[in-house]
């Protein structure tokens, strides 16, 4: 009963009885074909962490409006910024926390806590009667959410090396789409008294929380992630000291760690390929969380403030088409473009297009009818599009600037990073789109013109860091 059981070597590797990783390590090397499966739990747990981020944005102007606090209808876009803020603060300060405790404990409690998270808060989100009960729920929602992080790492770990691309590829997919679905549920089943009187009444429970429904679907979804998530495998290796001793020549990844982990952050820190990446990759996604929120508010907000006077079914819309788009490119013409260019020429070329484009939006108002409809969703779908491939291109060039061993403490100092943007991002895209619509009849960038002015000023900035001497990268 005291031996130690180890399992004969595979591929140089000792391989110890009861360990989940050596357990895991050993059925990689019997698998054969495509990891089918393992995509899937991969696709399913970043969806379920990534719907409820952005679900909010078309209907949080209406949902701000509801709770009466904002004086003017002006400074609605103001508060909803602080909502929008709330989750990304939330998870900037325990980034760093749950990266460690996956480090430590396991990949699997983080993922199946992160899920459970969204379960509840998501759910009590949309039972909010006040302001303050709004930014508190969303902000514990991000605090408790640290599944992000460790999941990149755990993607790297359950899927063989000839496969790793395939599941890096699959968490910025499934990211993306649910940056797109969100929004679409928010808009299509938020208010559905007023969207479906028909089959909603107004004293009914989704009545008298108008915003409850699209949380509760999506709150539903996580439950049974949750649920799924008791049989992931675990890809952490748990080795007792004198099963360590016993088995001397245990993978590298056990063996000859001891030593170096007071001094990985720092070595990390002083690695400028991935550094600059990660800089990189903060400045596109502060870009893509303000134009996520400001897009919803400007097409929500009246003709006479420079908006398109949508309802959260037209927002709802617009963002599903997106989503198709979105899906078909980054299977089909994504993986073909990096090919030919590579991740910082994709990334150069998608901040440049989105410069003219975003330039055009303001103009986007001045249509009306079919002309308005084809445009707003082309331009969508493009500026997604173009958003989606500098996200992919920047987080490769992350984890291809470490080795395996440090990708875990390297995505949690990235979602540090990332999340402290996403914060400022809604918080100051809500302030300036508020400010911008107050000054209609202004000489310089009146109206909307101001706010895209500034989006274009960020993305300008992110193209500008993709150069040398600011981003080193390794050779491909």
């Amino acid at each position: 009963m005291g031996s130690v059981k180890v399992k004969k070597p595979i591929l140089n590797k000792v391989c110890i009885k009861n360990c989940p990783g050596c357990n895991l390590d050993e059925n990689k090397e019997l698998q054969t074909g495509l990891p089918i499966k393992e995509m899937l739990y991969i696709w399913t747990v970043v969806l379920c962490a990534a719907l409820p981020i952005s679900s909010l944005f078309p209907f949080l102007y209406f949902m701000v409006r509801d709770f009466n606090i904002a004086e003017k209808e002006e400074d609605i876009s103001y508060y909803a910024g602080f909502v929008g803020s709330a989750y990304m603060i939330g998870r900037a300060l325990t980034s760093v926390f749950w990266g460690v405790v996956a480090d430590r404990y396991g990949r699997k409690p983080v993922i199946i806590l992160g899920t459970s998270t969204v379960v509840i808060f998501n759910t009590l989100f949309g039972f909010s009667v006040n302001y303050w009960m709004a930014i508190i729920t969303r902000f514990l929602l991000g605090f408790l959410n640290g599944l992000l992080g460790p999941i990149k790492a755990y993607a790297l770990e359950l899927f063989r090396d000839e496969y790793q691309a395939l599941g890096l590829s699959a968490i910025s997919t499934s990211w993306g789409i649910g940056l797109i679905i969100g929004p679409a549920l928010g808009g299509y089943l938020a208010q559905p008294a007023e969207n479906f009187p028909g089959l909603v009444s107004p004293d009914s429970l989704f009545g008298r929380f108008p915003y409850l429904l699209p949380c509760l679907c999506i709150s539903v979804f996580a439950l049974f992630v949750t649920i799924g998530a008791i049989w992931l495998p675990e890809t952490l290796h748990f080795h007792k000291k004198n099963e360590l001793e016993s088995a001397s020549c245990v993978i590298d990844a056990e063996g000859k760690t001891d030593e170096k982990k007071d001094s990985s952050l720092i070595s990390l820190l002083k690695n400028w390929p991935l550094m600059s990446s990660i800089i990189v990759y903060c400045v596109f996604s502060l870009h893509d969380m303000t134009y996520t929120e400001v897009f919803s508010l400007w097409a929500v907000s009246p003709k006479s403030l420079g908006g398109l006077n949508y309802t959260t079914e037209d927002v709802g819309s617009v963002l599903s088409i997106t989503g198709v788009g979105l899906l078909l490119f980054q299977t089909s013409l994504y993986p073909m473009a990096q090919r030919m260019f590579g991740p910082i020429g994709v990334a150069r070329i998608s901040g440049v297009l989105s410069i003219p484009l975003l330039t055009l939006y303001p103009y986007i108002a001045l249509l009306s009818g079919f002309m308005l409809t084809f445009t707003l969703n082309l331009a969508s779908i493009v500026k997604n599009v173009l958003s989606v491939s500098i996200i992919t291109g920047t987080f490769m060039l992350q984890n291809k600037a470490v080795d395996q061993h440090q990708r875990g403490a390297a995505n949690g100092i990235a979602m540090t990073l990332q999340s402290i943007c996403k914060a400022i991002g809604p918080a100051c895209g809500g302030a300036l789109l508020s400010w911008s619509q107050k000054r209609q009849n202004a000489t310089f960038l009146p109206g909307d013109q101001m706010i895209f002015f500034f989006l274009n000023v960020i993305e300008g900035i992110g193209v500008l860091l993709t150069f040398k001497p600011f981003l080193i990268t390794h050779h491909y």
